[in-house]
């Protein structure tokens, strides 16, 4: 019982350094919006800073403390001011990266100057010890727990009550409005920036003592304070204190007691960041979530003769090249590997995961076994270190099921290093007797010698066919229907789970694929040697990985290769020694750097700027052939050549009569149907029918909960109860992607389009229905069916055919809204729910909006409910009207009926006469 608590009052100490670096990231946080990654090694500088003057230049304790924590307060502001600041209307990818990019510089300076090695540092504060109850602590950890809380009171007050204070709360809540009122939402975040620094600074310099000093450990205390700041939910300092002290606890108690488990006690605060992400996440964002501009796409064309020549050129390189060259080489195509993974999950997916290193080393692992244990060639070997790691990548991927963005990175990367500690770390599980890692022995190949020890050279052939075979692969999947559901889910989950795409379906593959990708750089990494050694798959070694990829250009197939060179051993490395001896040991300083410029300048990546002069050099080919096809000819000839069976032009100009033969879509009835966003009622027992060739029109003033029944209806809202039947199949349990598949279409009052793609891939995005193996065969050969016939009809009476391939960033705010209309039609559904879709148009443009609407239910046989705000718009299409206010139904008929109801003019107008009360409800 006294070890009980004499461990929890040594956690206790432990946690209050933990709640107080936690305290720093909140301040960032709530001053800028800005989650900080590089809090950890801002803290790590100001703790040398401090042992520096202290013990190589002898300046007193305390003064050095100061200079540690001015320095730490220095390095925050001007990440603020040199990295964020102009990141400010960037992507959160963008600026999330920018934070990775400060991490990647301090860690490599301080590894440059001190190297990683860890020094003891004797404690200032009080260490006499002191007896609690029976247990005997350390007099420091009482102080470090009373200097937490003394923090923790004083940022509670200042934040509470105080105008910096509340300048800072109105700054997060609306920056336009705080500046109208005088409030600079940049000096409030270099001051945040500046006094969360601060507070990083002395942490780092108060736990030395406890942890000893090091590069590596004062930046993986990162995780432990992310964790209890999520506790707090990134607001709350008594709760991020109460989370901070629990965390302190729970891991000294395991490391007291639980001992035989490997890591088990810095497993804890992924656990908890875990357990807040997950029970605090969402399936799908809320109304109006949106990233800002994301990074470009490449398009994932190939051409075929520059790769043979490519190729070619490589293999004669590596023949030539001496073993270091050669090694020089593998380390180059092994990274741009671990990067070609990231372009899959977080250019394509847009998923921000952490994870790579982890995965690769997970390959590593299975494949090592395989081959030590059991005796596998090394073909069978690395086909197990492959397959055996798509399980674990999909269970990386199941967080992000919830979660998405920072949150999604904080989760990976506290996945990736739990495994680290749990196994890669465990000797009992990562080496063989006799042996620093797995003992696997020398490799051949289908009986050839590709000994990594003997034949480097061959060994580095064989990796370079396997890069291009992976990224031949990758560029399939970016052309393909898969592909594009994949890039939906990236632009806009809501609108791709409306249009029936699974967005956890497309999230699982792209994680899976991604950790294959990961873990034959794994395998080709552990097996070059004689035994697999895991010190290279360090966790936080993906924070440089997804760096390199966003310098290369996260979303560019040719970004890997180049980007690959700025790491340590590449290529790019030996080409530096050349130069300039000694070069090398700088790479990642260099690599850091130009991540922060490469942000700066151009968010895009190299890949984009080698993209466009590809295209250049293509067009002037081209034009030297002959004149450019546009409009539907120029869309289905770059189908084709994506692999895709080609649409012939006169095609899309089928006669409307074709969908009139449409078999009419199926009626829906909803009963009772309420929504309840904590103690108010949206809606209110709505009840309404919608019959196939009828369109039913939802009126009332703004906040009488038309949007919130479309979300309801269509499975945007958890907080619906009810009944919603499509004839007589219960769909109301169904998620998103099953009612849209079932017959439920809606477009969105934001519109909420696929950006990234063109009008062509927005419109096959809605009507592909790829069957289950199309993920694997879009691996090996991409392709979509033709457009079908109702999508042709679709383009031409929304008089889309010249825009086809064009980038929807390119279009008029009318064809925008045309687009989104014809997005939800080409799904092909029974019933169609319009949110305000005549929003910003003209007069002219609602009466052919209103007319194209008519023919919808008339000719297409759809029902369609309709909300709109357009008085002429509504009564002049329904056939029947539901008229709300404050979520109840006061009124339905047909529009005469609504417009003599005296329950309308009451609720409305009082008096007024019937056209003016009903124009006035709207």
């Amino acid at each position: 019982m006294d070890d009980i608590l004499r461990f929890a009052l040594l956690g206790l100490g432990l946690g209050a350094l933990y709640a107080l670096t936690a305290h720093g990231i909140v301040l960032v946080y709530r001053g800028s919006g800005v989650l900080n990654f590089a809090h950890g090694a801002i803290g790590m500088a100001g703790a040398y800073v401090q042992w520096e003057l202290a013990v190589n230049h002898g300046v007193p304790y305390w003064p050095a403390v100061a200079c540690g924590v001015l320095g730490s307060t220095v390095l925050g502001v001007l990440t603020h001011l040199l990295v964020i600041r102009p990141l400010r209307r960037a992507s959160s990818l963008a600026r999330l990266v920018g934070t990775l990019a400060v991490f990647i510089v301090l860690t490599a300076v301080a590894v440059k100057r001190y190297g990683d090695s860890v020094q003891l540092v004797p404690a200032k504060l009080p260490s006499g010890l002191v007896e609690i109850a029976g247990a005997t602590v350390s007099e420091d950890r009482i102080w470090l727990l009373g200097i937490a809380v003394v923090v923790t009171a004083a940022l509670h007050a200042l934040y509470k009550r105080t105008l910096f204070g509340l300048g800072t709360t109105a700054v997060a809540e609306n920056q336009g409005a705080a500046a109208s009122l005088g409030w600079s939402a940049d000096l409030i975040a270099a001051a945040n920036w500046g006094l969360g620094s601060a507070l990083a600074g002395l942490t780092g310099i108060l736990i030395v003592p406890v942890i000893g000093l090091s590069v590596t450990g004062l930046t993986t205390l990162l995780l432990s304070a992310l964790a209890a700041a999520l506790v707090g939910r990134f607001s709350s300092f008594p709760v991020t204190l109460a989370g901070g002290l629990v965390i302190g606890v729970v891991q000294s108690e395991l490391t007291r007691f639980g001992s035989d488990v490997t890591g088990l006690a810095a497993s804890v605060p992924f656990l908890v960041i875990a357990l807040m992400l997950v029970a605090h996440g969402r399936a799908l964002p809320l109304r109006g979530t949106f990233l800002e501009r994301l990074p470009a796409l490449g398009t994932g064309r190939v051409r075929p003769v520059p790769l043979a020549l490519a190729v070619v050129t490589g293999l004669l390189l590596i023949g030539l090249s001496s073993p270091l060259w050669a090694d020089a080489i593998t380390n180059t195509l092994v990274l741009s590997l671990i990067i070609l993974s990231i372009i899959v999950v977080t250019g394509y997916a847009g998923q921000v995961s952490l994870a790579a290193y982890a995965l690769a080393g997970t390959g590593a692992f299975i494949a090592g076994h395989a081959a030590a244990d059991w005796g596998w060639p090394f073909e069978l070997a690395l086909l197990a270190g492959v397959l055996g790691t798509v399980p674990i990548g999909l269970l990386f991927a199941l967080p992000a099921v919830r979660t998405r963005g920072v949150n999604l990175a904080i989760i990976t990367l506290g996945l990736g290093t739990t495994l680290e500690t749990m196994v890669f770390q465990n000797t009992d599980l990562s080496t063989t007797p006799g042996s620093d890692g797995i003992a696997v022995g020398k490799q051949t190949l289908f009986g050839i010698d590709i000994s990594g020890v003997d034949h480097p050279q061959r060994y580095a052939a064989v990796v370079l066919v396997m890069f291009v075979a992976a990224t031949l692969v990758v560029a399939n999947v970016r052309r393909s229907r898969t592909g594009r559901r994949l890039i939906a889910v990236r632009a806009n989950e809501r609108a791709a789970a409306a249009l029936g795409i699974d967005v956890r379906a497309a999230k699982l593959y792209a994680f899976g694929l991604s950790a294959a990708i990961a873990a034959l750089a794994g395998v080709l990494t552990g097996f070059r040697s004689t035994s697999v050694v895991f010190a290279d798959f360090a966790s936080f070694e993906s924070i440089t990985a997804l760096g390199l990829a966003v310098i290369g250009g996260v979303g560019f197939l040719v970004g890997p290769l180049f980007a690959a060179t700025f790491a340590a051993g590449t290529v790019g490395a030996r080409f530096g020694d050349l130069v300039l001896p000694g070069l090398s040991e700088w790479m990642p300083l260099i690599g850091g750097i130009i991540l922060v410029l490469t942000l700066v300048g151009n968010q895009d990546g190299i890949g984009r700027e080698l993209g466009k002069q590809a295209s250049s050099a293509e067009r002037r080919l081209l034009s030297k052939r002959g004149p450019k096809q546009t409009g539907v000819a120029q869309g289905s000839a770059e189908a084709a050549t994506d692999g895709d069976e080609p649409v012939a032009p006169d095609e899309h100009h089928a006669a409307p009569s074709q969908a009139a033969h449409r078999t009419p879509g199926l009626p829906l009835h909803v009963r009772d149907l309420t929504v309840r966003y904590g103690g108010v009622v949206a809606v209110d027992g709505l009840s309404f029918d919608i019959e196939p060739g009828r369109v039913v029109g939802l009126i009332g003033p703004n906040g009488a909960g038309k949007t919130s029944a479309i979300d309801a209806v269509t499975g945007f809202t958890r907080a619906a109860s009810g009944s919603v039947r499509l004839a007589d199949r219960e769909v109301t349990r169904l998620p998103v992607h099953r009612r849209a598949a079932a017959g439920l279409s809606r477009s969105f009052q934001s519109l909420e389009l696929f950006e990234d793609m063109s009008v062509l891939d927005n419109l096959y995005a809605a009507c592909d229905r790829p069957g289950p193996w199309a993920y694997l065969k879009d691996l090996v050969r991409p392709g979509s069916r033709p457009l079908p016939a109702h999508v042709l009809v679709a383009i031409r009476e929304f008089g889309l055919e010249s825009a086809l391939d064009r980038p929807v960033g390119d279009l008029s705010y009318g064809e925008r809204r045309l687009l989104a209309i014809a997005r939800a039609v080409a799904t092909s559904p029974s019933v169609l729910l319009l949110d305000e879709p005549a929003a910003g148009l003209s007069d002219d443009e609602s009466r052919e909006l209103a007319h194209l609407v008519r023919r919808l239910a008339e000719d297409w046989g759809m029902g369609v409910l309709l909300v709109e705000h357009d008085v002429d718009m509504v009564m002049s299409v329904c056939d029947e009207v539901v008229v709300l206010d404050f979520g109840r139904r006061i009124c339905v008929g047909t529009p005469e009926e609504v417009r003599g109801d005296p329950a309308v003019r009451a609720a409305y107008l009082g008096d007024l006469a019937p056209e003016e009360a009903v124009e006035g409800a709207l």
